[in-house]
C-alpha cells in the first residue's frame, strides 16, 4: 500500500505538508493481495499510512494555527475587533497583498513583537529585498509557533527541521540537556535514523562530542565535516558530512546545545545564517525549560529504595502539587539544605517555572526567600526533627522572577515519610500565571529588569536587559555609577539628575537617554528605578527596568514629520480651493440680474458648495450669435477643486467658439465631446445645448448626459421629452438625438444642473418630479421681479442633500 498526491503538490522534507500551503488530496491504493494473509496485512498497513498522515496534517496545522492565532491577537488589540473579525480581517489582508495567511500573520507578529526573530527577518529584507520576508521571517516564525504548540522536546526538533533548517540544506537536528555532571541526554532529534535515538539517548562524561566540544567552549563550534573532526556522535554512521553545535541558554546560564547536521560537507556560512542559528538555540532553550526530559532520561529513573518509589508513586497520584526534599546534611548531621528530589505531575511553580528547574535543585536556590525566620525551610527542619506534622490553612511563600518579587498564599502540609519530607501545597490564586504574563510581557514590550546592591556591588540583570545593552548573557552588568559612560553626550546631565534623585534625595525617579553600545546601535531608552533603604533610611539597593522606547521615539518623528506635511498639504489645497472659487466667481457671479436677448429675458442664480473644497465644475452660458440666433447652455464638469474649475472654463469658451459656426445643437455637442476627451486631462462632463431662433420662437435642443429642461406654461410644468445622448469624454466619438419646441409668449424655461435636485435617499426621477411640484405651486409675485423671484422660490424650496454647486437659469419668452 502507497500514499499519492496529486502533482504539483509542496510537501516539507519530512512528507508533511508545509502550513502556509493548500493541504493537497490524498488517496490510498493498495496492490493485488498474493493471499489472504498478505491482504490482512495491507489493509492494516494501510490503516496505519492513513492515522499517521492524519496525525502528520493535524501537526501542521496546529502549527500554523499558532501562528495565525499570535496575529489575530495582534489585530484584536490594535483594532478593538473580536477575534472572529480579526481572523477574516487577517485573511482579507493577506488576500489584498497577495500573500499567504502564514505569511501576512508572520509580518505582523515580527511588527509586533520587535524580538530577535523580529529583527533577523527585518535585516533580511534590507538586504535581499521583499522576497526575503517570506523566507526568513515566515520560517522562523513558523518555526517559533511549532514549538509553541509542540508537546515535547522531539516534536520542537521537527518543527525546527521542517520550517527553518531544512531550507538551509540540513537534514538532520538534536536537541541535547546538558546536566550539571557533564553529561548529556537526548531530549529530541529529527532526521535521524530510528535506531540512532536509542542509542544516543544519554552520553557520560568525558566523551568528546561535538555538542560538549560546545559547552566546552561556550561558543558555536563547526565542523566541514564530522568524519575529518573524528569525534563520535548521533547519527555518524549515516550522516558524516558538516556539523553545528550551538551551545542554548537564557539568563548566561547554558542549558543543552543545539546540534545540527548537513548530508555533504559544511557550506559557507554567512553572518546572517549565524544569526538564524543563534535564533534556532534560543527556541531549544526554551523547548528544554518547558518540556521535561522524557523517561530514557538516566535522572528519571526510580530510585532503588521501594519504600521511596512508593512515595513517589503516592505524590504522583495526588491533585494537589507536592514536594520531596531530601535532607542534605552538614558535618554536624543537621540539614543544610533540602534536595527537591521530586516534584508530582500536579506541581505548578508559583513563580512560574518549568518542572524540570525545580527537581533536583536545592530548596534555597529555588525558593530563597523560604529561609525567613518563620517560613517554610524552619518548618521543614522542625518536621524532619521532630516528626510532627505541620499544617497550615494560609502560609506566605515568596520568590523572585527576573529581580522582580512575587509573593502568594497557600494552604501547606508538611510530613516526614522516612527519610524524606514531603510537602504538600495548595496554591490560593493565579500566581504561576502572573509570573509567565510577566516574563512575556517584559519580552514583548522589551523591558529588563535590574536591581544593584550597592554595599556588595553585586548587580542583576534579566535576560532582556543584556540584549537592551546589547551585550552577551556572559558579560559583566553595567553599574549605575558607570552608566553615563555608555550613553550619548548630550544625555550625561539627564543621567546625573536621575542618580542624584535616587543616591541623595532617596526618591525614585526616571529619565530618558540615548544609549550607545558597543555595536554602535543606537538606541532611546527609558529608565525608572527606585531606592531601597534600611532602618537607618540608607541607601543600600537600588532596582528599576529599562524599556527600549526606540520604536515608540521613531514613530514620534514620524507622526511629527507626517503633521508638518499634513499642514503644508491643507494649506495648499486651501489655496487652490480659493484659486478654484474665484476662477468660478469671476465667469459665474452667484446672481446675475436679468439680461434681455432679442425676445427673451434671461436670469441666472448660481449656489455655491458650502465647503470650499467642494468647489464644482458647473457652468452656463447665455449669448446671442452672430447668426441671429440666442444660444443657451448649462454643463457640469465631473469633480471638484482647481481642475473642475479649470475644466469647466475650457468647455464653456470652446462651446462658445464652436457656436459661430453655425451648426446645430446635436452637432455642437460632438464637436465639444471630441475636445473633451482629446484635449483636456481625463475630464467628463454633462451639457445641455439650446438654440433658440427669435423670430419663429424654435427651440432646438440636445443634451449629453444632463437632466433635460424644464418647461413652464400657463401655471403648468412639465420636463421636455428626453432625447439620447452620452456624457462628454466618455468616447472620442459620439452622436447625439437633437429635439424641437416651439415656445410661446410667456413661456418660461429652466434649465439647471443636478445639484438642485440631487438627494441621496431617492432616485433622479422622483427628485425631478419634487421640482415639477415646486415649480406648479401658485405664489405672489411682483411684477418686476417675476423672472428672478420665481429662480429664488425654487433654490429656497428644492431639498437637495448633497451640498453640490447649483446652477440654474431662466428664460422667459416675451
Amino acid at each position: 500500500m502507497s500514499t499519492s498526491h496529486a502533482p504539483g503538490d509542496e510537501h516539507s522534507v519530512d512528507g508533511r505538508p508545509d502550513p502556509g500551503l493548500p493541504l493537497p488530496e490524498q488517496r490510498l491504493t493498495s496492490g493485488p493481495a498474493t493471499s489472504e494473509g498478505a491482504g490482512a496485512v495491507g489493509r492494516l498497513a494501510g490503516t496505519v499510512y492513513r492515522l499517521r498522515d492524519q496525525l502528520q496534517r493535524a501537526q501542521a496545522e496546529a502549527e500554523g494555527r499558532a501562528l495565525v492565532d499570535l496575529a489575530s491577537g495582534i489585530l484584536v488589540e490594535r483594532l478593538r475587533c473580536s477575534p472572529v473579525e480579526a481572523a477574516a480581517q487577517l485573511e482579507s489582508l493577506a488576500a489584498q497583498a497577495g500573500l499567504s495567511t502564514l505569511e501576512l500573520a508572520a509580518d505582523l507578529v515580527n511588527q509586533a513583537t520587535r524580538d530577535d526573530i523580529a529583527e533577523l527577518a527585518r535585516g533580511f529584507v534590507a538586504e535581499a529585498g521583499q522576497p526575503a520576508r517570506a523566507s526568513v521571517g515566515l520560517r522562523l516564525r513558523s518555526a517559533e509557533a511549532g514549538a509553541l504548540a509542540a508537546g515535547d522536546a522531539p516534536a520542537v526538533a521537527q518543527s525546527m527541521l521542517q520550517h527553518a533548517l531544512a531550507p538551509l540544506g540540513a537534514v538532520a537536528v538534536a536537541i541535547w540537556a546538558a546536566h550539571g555532571d557533564q553529561s548529556l541526554s537526548l531530549a529530541g532529534s529529527a532526521g535521524f535514523g530510528d535506531e540512532e535515538p536509542a542509542r544516543w539517548r544519554h552520553v557520560p562524561p568525558g566523551v568528546p562530542t561535538p555538542a560538549r566540544q560546545a559547552l566546552d567552549n561556550r561558543a558555536t563550534t563547526r565542523y566541514d565535516t564530522l568524519a575529518g573532526a573524528g569525534l563520535p556522535s548521533i547519527g555518524l554512521r549515516e550522516l558524516s558530512g558538516g556539523r553545528i553545535a550551538v551551545p542554548a541558554g537564557t539568563g548566561g546560564r547554558i542549558v543543552g546545545v543545539l546540534e545540527i547536521c548537513w548530508a555533504e560537507a559544511l557550506p559557507a556560512q554567512s553572518q546572517s545564517i549565524e544569526r538564524q542559528v543563534q535564533v534556532l538555540a534560543e527556541l531549544c532553550a526554551i523547548a528544554l525549560e518547558s518540556h521535561p526530559l522524557g523517561e530514557h532520561d538516566p535522572r528519571s529513573k526510580r530510585p532503588a529504595d521501594p519504600r521511596l518509589t512508593e512515595l513517589l508513586d503516592l505524590t504522583d497520584g495526588l491533585n494537589d502539587p507536592c514536594l520531596v526534599l531530601q535532607p542534605l546534611l552538614d558535618t554536624a548531621d543537621t540539614p543544610a539544605d533540602f534536595v527537591i528530589r521530586h516534584v508530582n505531575t500536579s506541581f505548578v511553580d508559583f513563580a512560574g517555572r518549568p518542572r524540570n528547574m525545580i527537581a533536583g535543585a536545592l530548596l534555597l536556590d529555588a525558593y530563597p526567600l523560604v529561609a525567613e525566620p518563620g517560613g517554610l525551610f524552619d518548618k521543614v527542619e522542625h518536621v524532619l526533627a521532630t516528626g510532627e506534622p505541620f499544617r497550615a490553612e494560609r502560609m506566605r511563600l515568596a520568590a523572585v522572577v527576573d529581580t522582580v518579587p512575587l509573593t502568594t498564599q497557600a494552604q501547606v502540609s508538611i510530613s516526614r515519610q522516612g527519610a524524606h519530607v514531603l510537602v504538600v501545597l495548595r496554591l490560593e490564586d493565579g500566581t504561576p500565571k502572573v509570573a509567565r504574563l510577566l516574563q512575556h510581557a517584559q519580552r514583548l514590550g522589551r523591558i529588563g529588569g535590574f536591581e544593584e546592591n550597592l554595599i556588595t556591588g553585586d548587580i542583576v540583570w534579566n535576560d532582556t536587559l543584556f540584549d537592551l545593552h546589547g551585550l552577551p548573557p556572559t558579560a559583566e552588568p553595567v553599574p549605575l555609577d558607570q552608566l553615563a559612560a555608555h550613553v550619548h553626550p548630550d544625555d550625561a546631565h539627564s543621567i546625573g539628575r536621575f542618580l542624584r534623585s535616587l543616591l541623595h534625595h532617596h526618591r525614585p525617579a526616571s529619565t530618558a537617554f540615548r544609549l550607545q553600545r558597543a555595536d554602535s546601535v543606537a538606541r532611546h531608552i527609558r529608565v525608572v528605578a527606585e531606592p531601597v533603604l534600611d532602618e537607618n533610611a540608607r541607601v543600600t539597593s537600588v532596582r528599576g527596568a529599562y524599556q527600549d522606547v526606540s520604536a515608540q521615539h521613531w514613530t514620534e518623528v514620524a507622526l511629527a514629520a507626517t503633521r508638518d506635511q499634513l499642514a503644508q498639504s491643507q494649506q495648499e489645497t486651501a489655496e487652490r480651493n480659493r484659486l478654484a472659487l474665484r476662477l468660478q466667481h469671476a465667469i459665474m457671479p452667484p446672481s446675475h440680474g436679468p439680461v434681455d436677448l432679442h425676445n427673451l429675458s434671461v436670469a441666472v442664480r448660481y449656489r455655491p458648495a458650502e465647503k470650499d473644497h467642494l468647489v464644482g465644475g458647473d457652468w452656463y452660458d447665455a449669448v446671442a450669435l452672430p447668426s441671429g440666433q440666442v444660444l443657451l447652455c448649462v454643463g457640469d464638469v465631473a469633480g471638484h477643486g482647481i481642475e473642475a474649475a479649470t475644466g469647466m472654463v475650457a468647455l464653456r469658451n470652446a462651446l462658445r467658439g464652436l457656436a459661430t459656426t453655425g451648426a446645430g445643437p446635436a452637432q455642437l455637442l460632438a464637436w465639444l465631446n471630441t475636445v473633451t476627451h482629446h484635449l483636456t486631462d481625463n475630464v467628463t462632463a454633462t451639457a445641455v445645448c439650446g438654440l433658440y431662433d427669435p423670430a419663429s420662437r424654435r427651440l432646438r435642443w440636445a443634451r449629453a448626459g444632463h437632466l433635460p429642461p424644464v418647461l413652464l406654461r400657463g401655471g403648468k410644468a412639465a420636463a421636455l421629452p428626453k432625447v439620447s445622448g452620452i456624457l462628454l469624454g466618455a468616447v472620442g466619438q459620439a452622436v447625439y438625438e437633437e429635439g424641437d419646441t416651439q415656445l410661446e409668449t410667456g413661456d418660461t424655461l429652466l434649465m439647471y444642473t443636478d445639484g438642485l435636485i440631487e438627494r441621496r435617499d431617492r432616485s433622479v426621477q422622483d427628485s425631478l418630479e419634487s421640482l415639477l411640484q415646486v415649480a406648479r405651486a401658485p405664489r405672489q409675485l411682483g411684477r418686476e421681479g417675476h423672472l428672478e423671484d420665481q429662480l429664488d422660490h425654487l433654490l429656497r424650496y428644492t431639498n437637495a442633500d448633497t451640498d453640490d454647486d447649483t446652477c440654474l437659469i431662466g428664460v422667459t419668452v416675451r
